[in-house]
Order: C-alpha cells, then sequence, then structure tokens
C-alpha cells in the first residue's frame, strides 16, 4: 500500500512547540518526493476529510497519538509517528532510536501492519494505562513538563516513592482475581512507559492480548531499591509482582483514584478494560 496523500498532524504544545518545526520538515520531504500533503496544527481535519488521505504522520508525544485514537476511533488511513513530545514510548517502540532522516526513509518502503489498542470505560489507550502510584506521578507534570520526558518523570517517581500510600483495589482477570493493597497497577499495551520504563517487556502490539503488572505494597526503602530494576525491566519474577497476559480486565478502588492513560489523567474508581485487537493500521 503506497503513500499517496499525507495529512501532518502536530500538537502545537508538543515538546515545547517543536511540532511545528518537524512539520515543516516533513512538508518539505514529501513535496520533494511529489506525495500531496497538507498540515494541520491548529485545528485537525474532519473524520470524513482525514480518510481522504492515505497516511497520517502524526507529530507529538504518548498524550498526542491517545487524542488522535479517541477523536478518530475508526482511522482507516496508515498511521505514522514522530517524537514530538515530553514521552515518546510508543514512537520508541515502533522505531526504537532512529534519527527523523532515518524514520522518512523507513516510512516510504514500509509495509503497513495492525496493531492492537486498549479500551478503558469508554476511552481508547495504545500505550499504557496505570493505576494510583503511575497516576498520582503523573499529577506532578509541572516537573516532567518542565524538566522533560525521563528526566521528569524519574523525578517525580522518587518525589512519590516517599509520599504515596497504597490503598486497597480489587482487580480481576479472566482467570484470577486479587483483593488488596497494590504500590502499582497497570494494563498495557506496549512495554515501554515514563520516558524509558521498562514495564513490561514481553508486551507486544500485535497479539491480541494486553499485559497487567501488578506490585503488591512495598516499604519506601524497597521502592528505592527495587526501582532500577524495574526501570531496566527486570522486575517480572519478583516475588511481589504479578504479570499475566489476558484480553479483558477490571479494577475497582474504594475511591476515585488518578489514572494514567498514555500520559493522558482522568479519575475513576471502576475501570473495564479490553483488548481491541487490529483496531489502527501502522507503518513502522
Amino acid at each position: 500500500m503506497l503513500i499517496t496523500s499525507v495529512a501532518i498532524l502536530a500538537n502545537p504544545i508538543a515538546g515545547s512547540g517543536k511540532a511545528a518545526s518537524i512539520a515543516s520538515k516533513l512538508q518539505e520531504v514529501l513535496t520533494n518526493y511529489h506525495i500531496s500533503n497538507k498540515v494541520y496544527i491548529r485545528q485537525w481535519p474532519t473524520h470524513e476529510l482525514l480518510d481522504e488521505f492515505s497516511d497520517c504522520w502524526i507529530i507529538g508525544g504518548d498524550g498526542t497519538i491517545n487524542y488522535f485514537i479517541n477523536h478518530y476511533p475508526h482511522c482507516k488511513s496508515c498511521i505514522s509517528l514522530f517524537d514530538g513530545g515530553t514521552g515518546n514510548d510508543f514512537a520508541w517502540k515502533l522505531y526504537g532510536n532512529i534519527s527523523l532522516e532515518q524514520k522518512i526513509k523507513l516510512l516510504l518502503s514500509a509495509t503497513p501492519k495492525l496493531i492492537d489498542a486498549g479500551q478503558v470505560n469508554d476511552k481508547l489507550y495504545i500505550n499504557c494505562l496505570g493505576v494510583g502510584f503511575d497516576g498520582e506521578i503523573l499529577q506532578s507534570m509541572k516537573a516532567i513538563r518542565f524538566i522533560g520526558g525521563h528526566y521528569g518523570y524519574l523525578l517525580a517517581v522518587l518525589y512519590k516513592i516517599f509520599r504515596f500510600r497504597e490503598t486497597t483495589i480489587k482487580i480481576k482477570s479472566e482467570t484470577e482475581s486479587w483483593h488488596e493493597k497494590f504500590l502499582l497497577a497497570m494494563v498495557v499495551n506496549s512495554s515501554r512507559a515514563g520516558g524509558g520504563f521498562n514495564i513490561a517487556p514481553p508486551a507486544e502490539i500485535n497479539d491480541g492480548a494486553l499485559n497487567m503488572v501488578l506490585c503488591k505494597k512495598l516499604p519506601i526503602w524497597k521502592r528505592l531499591w527495587y526501582l532500577p530494576i524495574i526501570k531496566s525491566g527486570k522486575h517480572l519474577a519478583l516475588p511481589f509482582v504479578v504479570h499475566q497476559l489476558g484480553k479483558h480486565f477490571t479494577i475497582q478502588c474504594e475511591q476515585e483514584l488518578p489514572i494514567q492513560m498514555d500520559g493522558e489523567l482522568f479519575f475513576a474508581s471502576q475501570l473495564e478494560i479490553k483488548v481491541l485487537s487490529n483496531q489502527f493500521l501502522f507503518r513502522f
């Protein structure tokens, strides 16, 4: 499936405004290849207009792609993602650490592939969902935005390690249930979050399943001790960690808790989570 026309969608506030600069570079490249294109920055096209393009090139971080999939849940165009935010974990999953020039070259010849998404209540997500600790980290958005990506996230993690208090959560998968206090409860589609934390290294984005990772209650010294182990992705075999694949999960909290979804924040006490297999078409 060839690229015949491209809608370039940029988030004007992502990455302190660098998305607009990237959009200009992409437009120049596409024009040189005689591929029709149009840049949308402040006002994105309607769903009907978007479907007229063979491809959507999205510039922004995890929050931008989350905005896209929730506004265009039935998008049939091929999607490509360009780093342009403070958190670019899903772009890393797709493309690794290649340069902008290498990515453009890859996309111009890449065969589109279907990938999964997650659904939580009435919202879609494509990278990760975190309850409690992960949500409270996201509430420190000023630190994350000011310092940027991984370092801002790490600072917020260290702050919350000392202040977070676990609450009792009831969690059900298709085969098991838990009802206890958890430090961390995540249901992810991809493997990395927080600008470099390898939450679920085995996670695949096209396997028709989500990866649930639970970390049981820990004292502060253990939180600090195991932080670098969790960051490196070597935590799944630890005795206080639960890792399970599944298509459907439910989470019930005693009170409304902050929920992190692809770097976006909302509050809820009950979550119904399921995988949406082959939901979006990506070039990577």
